[in-house]
């Protein structure tokens, strides 16, 4: 999660919410690409959960990495929780597990991703690997029990935690043992991004499929492909979801607007001081009629904080983050970012993409999403089976990234990042049945090995 907005503006009227939203909007010269990662640390010795304290702990990592890039600390009550790079880069965040999230820079190519990405694994590498810390590139902790994670001090999430088991059966899990790799994309007008965010709300599945990755808990394989996509079917079905309403007619920022307006609040930050209102809507803030703040009105800060506490497959800030795949190992990483630029980038592979999609209703579209974390790849929606429509927009991402026509300094496009997701289609199935098999064989019967062959 990016670092909270400060704005103190107060809010006179709706219209300043969907302005703040339609600012995202950005001419096809300025499109940028944004990739987070997260992953989970570990201890090299033991496979253990790593403890905020301590000369070994992640306030120490943290602590080195701060010296390394000199970046800027995010400080709360005297403790680092993040790094940002004042010079407009990425910043490093802590999930509430102590996930280790890479936010990266808004960058041209999939080949600067892939750039910043091996400069990150360094500088992380230096730093961790003389306090005894490993990363794991799975899209849920193989070992854990929730017991035995440590929690990151992190205001808002003391907030989450108190909440979460109030509207769902995983939040907890979700916030302590999960992790995803998502990209951030630009539209250039209010129609580019409804028909962006209908494709990639839709295709979402495609992404949990071919990036599914999560098939053990505490040790056991756990009947899922994707758990990780599954915990988000029963975290709180309020703030994520298949946002149906964003195919009706009429669909624009003020619709989206109007569905945040009616999410549930989590806290509203005054100062370092995280204030629980949980449960409250933004729409009553916005009247004055919040319990915390009687008569008073939120600020843009506010708005801001509140659009990051919503978590749909795919979710409109100014730009749209698609949130449907595991976190995978480094190798894989920049296959995200380049599936989707290949389909939403492209005109032509979005017409493509769209005619795939428009046919499907809301039930059927809801049902695929349904299904996927369990069957992968033999998810049906109407007559098919996703792995032909994931085969059909591989293909289609394929020719959208030729087309762009971006090219590094050997003369490759941004389609060779698409190898990874091309061999899974080829072997037809996904990471985390490749990884039951090794469960299953060679590593018999155990989640050890994946500390070694997953880790980053």
């Amino acid at each position: 999660m990016a670092r909270d907005q400060i704005d103190m503006t107060p809010l006179q009227s709706r219209d300043e919410l969907v302005a703040w939203l339609e600012a995202g909007v950005k001419p096809e010269s300025e499109f940028r690409i944004g990739t987070e990662h997260e992953k989970t640390p570990f201890t090299l010795e033991g496979h253990q959960p790593v403890p905020y304290e301590g000369a070994k702990g992640i306030g120490a990592l943290l602590e080195g990495m701060k010296l390394l890039l000199g970046w800027e600390p995010i400080m709360e009550r005297g403790n680092i929780i993040g790094l940002y790079d004042v010079t407009g880069g990425g910043a490093i965040s802590l999930e509430p597990g102590g996930q280790f999230e890479l936010s990266g820079a808004p960058v041209e190519t999939v080949h600067q991703t892939q750039s910043e990405l091996m400069a990150h694994l360094a500088q992380v590498r230096e730093i961790a690997t003389p306090l005894g810390i490993g990363f794991l590139g799975l899209g849920m902790t193989p070992s854990w029990s929730r017991a035995q994670i440590p929690v990151m001090p992190k205001g808002r999430y003391k907030i989450m935690r108190n909440y979460m088991p109030k509207v769902g059966k995983y939040g907890l899990d979700m916030m302590f043992r999960t992790c995803t790799v998502q990209t951030n994309l630009d539209f250039s007008s209010e129609a580019d991004m409804v028909k962006k965010l209908r494709v990639s709300l839709a295709l979402q599945p495609i992404a949990t499929a071919l990036f599914a990755n999560s098939p053990f808990t505490e040790g056991k394989p756990n009947g899922f492909l994707s758990f990780r996509s599954e915990i988000w079917r029963d975290t709180d079905n309020a703030r994520s979801g298949m946002v149906p309403f964003a195919f009706e007619d009429g669909m624009g920022f003020e619709r989206y607007v109007d569905y945040a307006l009616d999410v549930p609040m989590y806290f509203v930050k005054r100062g370092e001081e995280y204030i629980d209102v949980s449960g409250s809507s933004f729409r009553d803030f916005f009247a004055g009629k919040n319990a915390a703040f009687p008569g008073e009105r939120p600020t843009l800060s506010d708005w801001a904080n509140h659009l990051s506490t919503i978590f749909p497959e795919v979710r409109l800030k100014r730009y749209l983050e698609m949130r449907g795949a595991d976190g995978v190992p480094w190798g894989r990483l920049p296959a995200l970012p380049a599936f989707w630029v290949g389909l939403l980038y492209d005109n032509d592979s979005l017409d493509a993409a769209w005619d795939i999609v428009r046919h499907w209703t809301a039930p059927e579209r809801q049902a695929l999403r349904d299904d996927v974390p369990r069957f992968g790849f033999k998810s049906r929606i109407k007559d098919r089976y996703l792995f032909e429509i994931a085969k059909e927009c591989l293909i289609l991402s394929h020719a959208g990234l030729r087309r762009r026509g971006r090219i590094d300094h050997f003369g490759r496009d941004e389609s060779r990042f698409l190898e990874p997701l091309e061999r899974i289609i080829e072997a037809g199935r996904s990471p985390a049945e490749e990884m039951l098999e090794k469960f299953n064989g060679p590593w018999k019967g155990s989640v050890e090995p994946a500390y070694l062959e997953y880790a980053f």
